[in-house]
């Protein structure tokens, strides 16, 4: 197997934890790394990550790539068997790909990126308000519970690569107010394959500046540009668009 990865990915991450959660192996490659773009458009014309390559079989997504590892390598399953518990597990996974992700991604502009700009006013307040609403739902469901379905699924393996990032990003998590989020992240730091995740992420930032990667341009795709237009910055929006500072997807055709 060949995974298009990327250590600031927190899709390329899932993927990663996934595969280190059934004890399988695969070469990687930086698929963010300029060097090795082409590579990349040859396995998916969006010019995203992760792509997984199992053989003959290219899967792009990284719920459709986890979806794939859970139905060709069942065993450890990484999805709770318990109906219930699945619907929750998915409707978490959902929640960090398509809820935490855009917000938390487009503050982050500012921390990483070459930006001629600051942090427009009361974004990052916007920020925190939504994800609050996302630390007292996480709350809610941890009462009682060392992971958020009982035991260690696909939930953590796709909230850990954002939550363990608020911090950093400026939305920090309040341990009076949160006390079971805060328990469950430190429970998720002591894990093997969630400590190896964060070990690399830590070392690829560290390194950012010699990682080869686009920091002029930002890449946008829809969840992203919803949550930015939804919070009132259009006309901030519309200028990056202008001043050439937006990279769009290539078209998701099989």
């Amino acid at each position: 197997m060949k995974l298009y990865d990327n250590g600031f990915s927190p899709f390329a991450r899932k993927v990663r934890l996934a595969l280190d959660f059934k004890g399988l192996d695969c070469e990687v490659v930086d698929g963010l790394a300029l060097a090795n773009h082409d590579a990349l458009v040859a396995v998916n014309g969006r010019a995203e990550v992760p792509v997984l390559v199992d053989g003959d079989v290219t899967v792009v997504n990284s719920a459709d790539i986890v979806a794939y590892l859970e139905r060709q390598y069942p065993d450890p399953p990484i999805y709770p068997t318990d109906p219930k518990q699945y619907v929750r597990a998915r409707a978490w996974e959902r929640c960090a790909d398509a809820t935490i992700d855009p917000i938390l991604a487009d503050i982050s502009y500012w921390l990483w990126a070459d930006r001629p700009d600051t942090m427009p006013d009361g974004l990052l307040d916007a920020a925190r308000a939504d994800m609050a609403q996302v630390f007292a739902a996480l709350e809610r469901d941890l009462d009682g519970n060392e992971f958020v379905c009982g035991t260690l699924s696909i939930a953590e393996l796709a909230l850990l690569p954002h939550i363990s990032a608020c911090k950093a990003m400026g939305v920090p998590i309040d341990a009076e107010r949160y006390p079971n989020v805060t328990a469950w992240l430190k429970r998720l730091r002591g894990v093997d394959i969630c400590q190896a995740d964060l070990e690399r992420s830590r070392a690829y930032v560290q390194n950012l500046s010699g990682a080869g990667i686009e920091t002029k341009r930002i890449f946008w795709r829809g969840d992203r540009i919803e949550w930015i237009l939804a919070r009132g910055y259009h006309d901030w929006f519309m200028k990056e668009i202008a001043e050439g500072r937006v990279l769009w997807a290539g078209l998701g055709v099989p």
